[in-house]
């Protein structure tokens, strides 16, 4: 779904849509969700970060806007941040992780305006998972690089989550 009439940022905040979309230059935009691979690997990232909140000190939290620029608001389906959640009704600062998973009808240039959305507002780690194949990639402005070893890792090292940990639960 895209609005054909643009609407205004205080009518999108305003505003609860379910499921609930991005909003870009004025106009509403549907995200993909909703399969059962893409909402289990979303429950299973956040167990993960769960488990190893003391440790890694962050938090991992499901579908939550994100201002990305004033006319721009992301809703990535987990976004790694350190305690305390902010208050408010979206997030202003950059997540230290934003993960997206695909759903089967995405690809990565359908996502490319939105991952460049996170690298311009100064996300760190930017990380994409596509359940069917079980692979991963970090993204950066240099480009998309997989995690061939299967690890997907934040660029300072804080954080290496194995994938396969991730897909045990499926087998």
């Amino acid at each position: 779904m895209s609005t054909a009439t643009p609407i205004s940022v205080d009518e999108y905040l305003s505003t609860s849509y379910c499921p609930d979309c991005d909003f870009v230059d004025g106009k509403l935009i549907e995200r993909n969700l909703g399969t059962p691979d893409h909402s289990n690997l979303q429950r299973v990232v956040i167990v993960w970060f769960e488990n190893r909140r003391r440790e890694l000190r962050l938090n991992a939290y499901p579908e939550t806007r994100i201002r990305v620029s004033p006319s721009r608001y992301r809703i990535p389906d987990l976004c790694v941040i350190p305690p305390p959640m902010p208050r408010g009704q979206f997030l202003t600062q950059p997540p230290y992780i934003c993960i997206e998973v695909l759903s089967p009808e995405d690809s990565f240039s359908k996502y490319q305006t939105r991952l460049d959305d996170y690298l311009e507002m100064g996300v760190p780690n930017i990380w994409v998972i596509d359940p069917p194949s079980r692979r991963g990639w970090s993204i950066a402005r240099e480009g998309h690089f997989e995690a061939l070893d299967g690890v997907l890792r934040t660029g300072d090292g804080r954080v290496a989550m194995p994938m396969a940990e991730l897909f045990r639960s499926e087998e």
